[in-house]
């Protein structure tokens, strides 16, 4: 007995002055493995048909290198060992007020403020699930200290989220930005 599995793709190939659309549609049959000695019809997988191979050469769409140059994080006249910092808030204001206070007293060049998150987690004893906002702070590794310490003195929570992660890399000119927007 056979099904029929019938799949349409779309590729968008793109050039300079047009965009042109074809449309692919590829159809299979899954046989019984008693019926055929082919691997193909045996795994009834699109990937192992004979004509696949061929398509792919016609009608792939290979993306054009476009890397972006990276800075490795080495302190140097141009950059300096860069950190996001994660920090959640109950509420849009905490969130504005501790957000306007770190970027004025230069613990950061930027501040993030994601809504509706949602934290799971044990306080007490007790499994809480509270609505909360996401800060992401980028600012300069020397200045985590510093920036944890504020945190903790203007935020409204015992014990305030405070994560940091190494920047890698990423737009040199987003980094020196960075590094000049903060104190050092």
């Amino acid at each position: 007995m056979a099904s029929t599995l019938c799949c349409r793709a779309s590729l968008l190939v793109s050039s300079n002055a047009t965009r042109r659309r074809f449309h692919l549609v590829a159809s299979f049959s899954t046989l019984s493995s008693s019926s055929s000695s082919s691997s193909y019809l045996k795994t009834g997988c699109v990937q192992s048909l004979p004509f696949v191979r061929l398509l792919r050469s016609k009608f792939s769409i290979r993306a054009p290198d476009k890397t972006v140059p990276a800075v490795k994080m080495e302190a140097s006249s141009n950059n300096v060992p860069s950190i996001v910092v994660y920090v959640t808030v109950p509420n849009r204001d905490a969130g504005r007020k501790l957000a306007d206070s770190i970027v004025k007293e230069k613990l950061a060049a930027c501040v993030n403020i994601v809504p509706g998150v949602e934290s799971v987690y044990e306080w007490e004893g007790k499994v809480n699930r509270d609505p909360e906002e996401l800060l992401i702070i980028k600012t300069r590794q020397s200045l985590l200290p510093a920036l944890t310490e504020h945190v903790k003195a203007n935020h409204e929570y015992d014990v305030p989220e405070v994560i940091a992660l190494p920047i890698g890399g990423g737009s040199v000119e987003y980094l020196e930005w960075l590094k000049n927007s903060t104190r050092e």
